[in-house]
């Protein structure tokens, strides 16, 4: 009676029955807002040309040879030639003066060729010192054979005096005195840098070298020190900090007794941006005044981008004219005892102290609060000190040691690179200055640019990321960050056997602007 049949769907056209709502189009996706990336900013080239004649074409030779960032060459030249000049000579703004000491970081990935860069640039000066070294190997030799003959002596002489008569004892002592007074200082071959030290070996190193020393490497050791890493912010800086501005180092320690009038001490490193960013949790090393001291090289990195099969071989006329010109300003070094050791003056010619002085008064305006350059005041304030430091090494490199005045084209050639350095530094800042889960958002956008990743789940993120986000908490903190920004947006989607899955849509706009 009226029944519907077993097995007989109901006839869509039956009125008795309400026909299904014709089917919706899907909503459209919410369109994607500009996504704000943290700590991107793409850095300019830093050209070889900012430097004059052979320093220019070993830099140009090396960074064609090596397939690397012309930045990277102009760095570590502008580190060798402070490690030579430094000490010896001084820049003079009247105001006051600027030693020579230079202070540069490049900040490159893992497998960018940092280390045969680097390695390049210090071979004259590891020639020079292998050359005195084997010079002064007999004095060496003779000057250990009297001191170890002499402190026998004298601890013979002291066994005596314990078994002497009140009579015996003074002649002794006179005898003691005497041995001490003609015991010879320690006699060491002179060095240039080294490539890792401690602030108290630093200390000793700077003394032993006429007041000078330099770090040259591509290892992070150091800079972890600086960083205050390896001694939990305890590292006592102030040898480093005395040494970039030429303030006497004095110290006076149980086991060492250190005093230098006028401290010398540059720093040429090369390192990976992860260690730069180990250091955006601990406050000292932007506090002591360290971080500004620097100045940031951050270029992009080719990797990937390089030709396997491409072979530039540096020219060994280059080579050989690098290394006479490096050898060319050791000249006189060190200097022969009794010799005036007081730096050589550099004045600025009316033509550069111009274009100096417009330089520092338009950085000097943009440094007020909420001044384009407020949020690195610290490191503009110091820029045009550097900028003085980087046109007296370039003038010394074009014109050699008989150099007086620093030229209108060697002044031209270091506000050059001030201005190629500020988005550098803001590069460098955004790492160091920034919180650490800055630093870990561009990590996770950088892994999804090189993958092309519309989308993918916090797991696949952990599981290509775990060398970097020990803790599922860390990586969520990122991607929270990375939500805000409009990076990324957690969406819900269903799965026919189980719960839904929290997946991460990806705007378009990220996989293009990184």
């Amino acid at each position: 009676h009226g029944a519907i049949p077993v097995n007989r769907w109901p006839d869509f056209e039956d009125e008795s029955f309400d026909a299904p709502p014709p089917a919706q189009p899907a909503p459209e996706p919410l369109a994607w807002p500009e996504p704000s990336i943290p700590g991107a900013l793409v850095t300019p080239d830093i050209p070889c040309d900012i430097l004059p004649g052979i320093w220019r074409e070993m830099a140009q030779s090396v960074s064609e040879s090596t397939q690397t960032p012309p930045a990277m060459a102009v760095m570590a030249t502008l580190g060798v030639l402070a490690t030579v000049l430094q000490g010896r000579y001084e820049i003079d703004l009247k105001t006051h003066r600027e030693v020579l000491a230079f202070w540069g970081l490049t900040i490159s990935p893992s497998g960018t060729r940092k280390s045969a860069v680097m390695g390049e640039f210090q071979k004259p000066l590891l020639q020079w010192e292998k050359l005195l070294r084997d010079r002064m190997r007999r004095d060496i030799v003779r000057n250990e054979a009297v001191r170890a003959t002499t402190l026998k002596r004298i601890e013979g002489l002291k066994q005596s005096a314990a078994k002497a008569k009140d009579d015996e004892l003074k002649a002794i002592r006179i005898e003691i005195e005497n041995e001490e007074m003609a015991l010879p200082d320690v006699i060491r071959a002179p060095l240039l840098f080294t490539e890792d030290t401690t602030p108290e070996t630093m200390q000793r190193l700077v003394s032993d070298n006429k007041g000078r020393m330099a770090a040259i490497s591509d290892e992070p050791g150091l800079f972890r020190i600086l960083g205050g890493l390896y001694s939990k912010g305890g590292a006592s800086l102030d040898i480093f900090l005395k040494g970039h501005v030429g303030s006497a180092l004095k110290v006076e320690r149980e086991n060492r007794s250190v005093f230098v009038e006028r401290p010398c001490i540059s720093l040429s490193l090369m390192i990976q941006p992860d260690i730069v960013a180990d250091l955006a949790g601990s406050n000292q090393f932007r506090a002591s005044g360290l971080m500004a001291r620097f100045c940031y090289a951050m270029p992009v990195s080719n990797v990937g981008t390089r030709d396997v099969r491409k072979r530039h071989i540096i020219p060994p006329m280059v080579r050989e004219e690098y290394s006479q010109a490096v050898h060319g300003l050791l000249a006189n070094y060190p200097p022969e005892p009794g010799v005036d050791t007081h730096p050589t003056l550099l004045h600025l010619d009316d033509a550069a102290e111009e274009m100096f002085l417009d330089f520092a008064q338009e950085i000097e305006n943009q440094m007020g609060e909420g001044g384009a350059l407020d949020a690195v005041r610290d490191w503009t304030s110091k820029l045009p000190g550097a900028t003085a430091r980087v046109a007296a090494l370039l003038e010394l490199a074009a014109h050699g040691l008989s150099a007086r005045i620093v030229s209108y084209e060697s002044m031209y050639r270091a506000l050059q690179l001030a201005r190629l350095l500020l988005p550098h530094t803001r590069a460098a800042f955004g790492l160091l200055g920034a919180d650490a889960v800055d630093a870990d958002a561009l990590a996770v956008l950088k892994w999804i640019k090189c993958n092309q990743l519309e989308g993918f789940t916090q797991r696949e993120a952990h599981n290509k990321l775990q060398h970097r986000f020990k803790t599922a908490d860390k990586l969520k903190k990122a991607l929270d960050s990375l939500k805000t920004r409009d990076c990324i947006r957690a969406e819900t989607k269903k799965q026919p056997n189980g719960r839904p899955t929290v997946f991460f849509a990806v705007n378009p706009g990220v996989l293009y602007d990184i």
